[in-house]
């Protein structure tokens, strides 16, 4: 073997058509582009969803509804997953750092406390938000409700 008879593998090297350069290369005139219209052109662009002149799905599909720039959406945590943690960890005061320890929250988020479930024990609890029944169930058992602002 010598450096003068290496060559690449049958097959392995594909060299590109060289369109467009005149009658005698059979890819001259037209260079493979067909017969006249925009695509026949130089920097030829279709808009993005384009359809042939056809209305457009985005244009014929109906528009509804609006997105409110100002909600707050919360992560909801019932009282009965706070009895189950107290219970299996011997947790009594349930702060932003607990819920983010307990993989409940991320740093992010804002948590709201809800009403489903019983309390067996006293508990406290700051959180962003609370509903009425939460708030009555942890003040019931004496604890304590802290809004987090």
């Amino acid at each position: 073997m010598n450096l003068n008879n290496l060559k690449p593998a049958e097959g392995s090297i594909k060299h590109s058509k060289r369109i467009g350069r005149g009658a005698g290369s059979g890819k001259g005139g037209t260079a493979t582009r067909g017969n006249k219209g925009a695509k026949a052109r130089s920097g030829y662009h279709q808009k993005v969803g384009f359809e042939g002149g056809q209305m457009p799905l985005y244009r014929r599909v109906p528009k509804f509804g609006f997105k409110n720039i100002n909600r707050v959406e919360y992560v909801a945590i019932n009282i009965d997953t706070l009895n189950a943690l107290a219970e299996a960890k011997n947790i009594t005061e349930f702060t932003f750092d607990v819920f983010k320890q307990n993989g409940l929250v991320s740093s992010s988020d804002k948590i709201k406390i809800l009403g489903r479930g019983e309390l067996n024990t006293t508990l406290t609890v700051s959180a962003h938000s609370f509903s009425e029944s939460a708030k009555k169930a942890i003040e019931a058992k004496g604890g304590t409700a802290n809004i987090i602002k």
